[in-house]
């Protein structure tokens, strides 16, 4: 439980402390390597990794920025419009990447947009931070928690798009409505700023042509993959791990022995080693406070507050969930 402490305070890098919490429970006998090793979900990790290889090299093309630009001209540089164009935009691509990874790529973009209209980057972001976090919700890629839910219960890529991304659009247009009555009715711009963002050149943004190609390939490849996964008899990490590695492969068919090495190489150093490495102390961490009895402990103290009551039960533990969430978030913004 000090490993969650210490995660909770954010006064030392998580994956420090998932490695340190991990580390404790075999040197102090909670578990044995064999356990603690069983206690890693190789197929949440191999999907992260896969995705996040994915995101790496289609970066290189240019068509996320692309997008975003295209989106704030289709609506003739309007501030509003422009701020619901990108939240769109950050929802799909966060449902089929890493929520995270999506608003760093967006964000660039929003600022430069902001700036030549001269307006505040703020409401724009932050809408940019639910967007991102509404669509991740609607696929089983799209947030590490889904990843790591669907793979220790099974769920599938499909069963994630049914029963979860039909209800994101009403969110998201709820949560639009609401920024829209805080922000959205004073937002404006000058005609010269709005020219300006007009005379943008999307198509300066696309870099590598051939590379956008083979990503949209292989893109559309691996969520085909994703989506008949069970007639397949695959599993999304394999899924995601061929894809990297097939675009890996076409990306540098051109290129020599030695800068085939340097890309891989860079390529993996932009893989996000800490949310990873994160991960794996922390499903050492968790087998350990199972095999300890705590987890069993607690969902018995649940049971017994609600009576065995299915409705109840989920009620309790989305709120309570919720607000230990929102009470950690407080917390930090304190902090900083």
């Amino acid at each position: 439980m000090a490993t969650y402490a210490v995660i909770i305070s954010d006064n030392i890098n998580r994956a420090i402390v998932a490695g340190l919490g991990a580390s404790l429970m075999v040197s102090l006998g909670v578990l044995n390597q064999q356990t603690a090793i069983s206690g890693i979900d190789f197929n949440t990790l191999g999907l992260l990794a896969g995705m996040m290889v994915l995101v790496a090299i289609t970066r290189g093309s240019g068509v996320f920025q692309y997008v975003a630009i295209w989106s704030a001209k289709k609506v003739e540089a309007r501030p509003w419009g422009i701020l619901v164009m990108l939240a769109l935009v950050t929802a799909v691509f966060s449902s089929l990447l890493d929520n995270v990874t999506t608003v760093l790529l967006i964000a660039p973009v929003t600022l430069l947009i902001c700036n030549e209209l001269k307006i505040k980057p703020y409401p724009f972001l932050f809408t940019e931070i639910l967007a991102s976090n509404i669509g991740g919700t609607a696929t089983l890629i799209g947030d590490p928690p889904n990843i790591m839910i669907g793979s220790a219960v099974g769920l599938s890529f499909n069963d994630f798009l049914i029963n979860l991304a039909p209800i994101v659009p009403l969110i998201l247009m709820i949560t639009l409505g609401i920024i829209y009555f805080i922000w959205g009715r004073s937002m404006s711009a000058t005609a010269e700023a709005r020219e300006r963002v007009m005379k943008f050149n999307e198509r300066e943004a696309i870099t590598d042509t051939r590379l956008l190609k083979q990503s949209l390939f292989v893109f559309t490849l691996v969520i085909a993959g994703f989506l008949l996964a069970h007639q397949l008899h695959l599993e999304p990490a394999t899924i995601a791990l061929f894809g990297a590695a097939v675009l890996l492969l076409l990306s540098n068919l051109r290129n020599s022995a030695e800068e085939q090495s340097e890309e891989v190489h860079k390529i993996f150093g932009e893989i996000e080693w800490i949310t990873i490495f994160f991960f794996i102390g922390l499903f050492i961490a968790v087998k350990g406070i199972e095999e300890a009895g705590v987890l069993q402990l607690l969902a018995d103290l649940v049971i017994n507050h609600t009576d065995g009551d299915l409705t109840i039960t989920a009620l309790a533990i989305l709120w309570v969930s919720g607000l230990l969430r929102l009470s950690l978030t407080t917390y930090r913004s304190w902090q900083r």
